[in-house]
């Protein structure tokens, strides 16, 4: 489905129309699920969590959250990122998996499978990600969509309205601040 047809699908179901998600959820499930799919590479096999399971709860948790607004497709993408982020974290800490050691030291990488919910990384990327959002949550967005979500350097610059040349120079930045968090205790 074009990228126009989901804006469409997005604000029809803003103005109420109750078979939108049906149709919206039909038009990004797959790209959603091999997004969540990559999540789970370097999981183990066990893994009680999947990525069908991830996705599935992405959207019972946008049904129940009726008064959300979207504005266009990025906006969706990045909510959806967030969202997913989030049920990985609450699995594991539901599962009593994550054991504070001091932190695990975590590089930002051009894809996000080397990191194990079950270990410190996960968490400590996420508060340093969180605090990012709220001093910067234009360069959040971007590592959201680029890291989280898979999507290149060129579908992140399209998305939101700038240049590749603009993403890959705020994603330069993010990784140094990133590192700085990640690196110094007190944060």
């Amino acid at each position: 489905m074009a990228d126009a047809e989901i804006t469409q699908l997005l604000n029809e179901w803003r103005e109420g129309e109750p078979a939108a998600l049906d149709r919206l959820f039909e038009a990004v499930y797959p790209r959603l699920r091999e997004i969540a799919g990559a999540l789970f590479r370097n999981e183990r096999l066990e893994h009680l969590l999947q990525p069908t399971s991830v996705v599935n709860e992405l959207f019972l948790k946008l049904v129940r959250k009726r008064e959300l607004r979207f504005e266009d497709r990025e906006h969706f993408y990045s909510l959806a990122a967030r969202i997913m982020r989030r049920i990985l974290m609450d699995h594991a800490r539901d599962s009593k998996r994550l054991k504070r050691d001091g932190g695990v030291r975590v590089p930002l990488d051009e894809n996000l499978v080397w990191i194990d919910a079950s270990n410190t990384a996960l968490s400590d990327l996420d508060e340093a990600l969180v605090k990012l959002d709220r001093v910067d949550p234009a360069k959040c967005r971007i590592v959201e969509l680029r890291f989280f979500l898979g999507f290149t350097a060129a579908e992140t610059a399209e998305l939101l309205s700038t240049s590749k040349a603009s993403v890959d120079r705020e994603l330069k930045f993010v990784r140094g601040w990133l590192y700085d968090q990640l690196h110094d205790p007190a944060g």
